[in-house]
């Protein structure tokens, strides 16, 4: 496995990465509530997470010129 030459840009900037770790945390409060609910647990997390996951994979195929932009533009910029 080899990482791209921009990992870093791409790892804060695409919205494809943000849907992801908006899913992964869905999935873990669908856990969470799971454990600490004494009732029947609600689907919401799961069709959430199920959502996120699914515009992740969109986004991952959609250009996102505007979100790279910046870093193209000034690419010697430190944070």
């Amino acid at each position: 496995m080899k990482l791209l030459d921009d990992w870093t840009v791409i790892l804060r900037r695409a919205w494809s990465v943000r849907l992801a770790l908006l899913s992964a945390v869905l999935g873990a409060v669908e856990i969470g509530v799971q454990f600490l609910a004494a009732s029947q647990p609600t689907p919401y997390f799961a069709i959430a997470s199920a959502l996120t996951s699914l515009a992740a994979a969109i986004a991952r195929i959609v250009a996102q010129p505007k979100a790279f932009q910046h870093e193209q533009a000034d690419p010697d910029r430190a944070e």
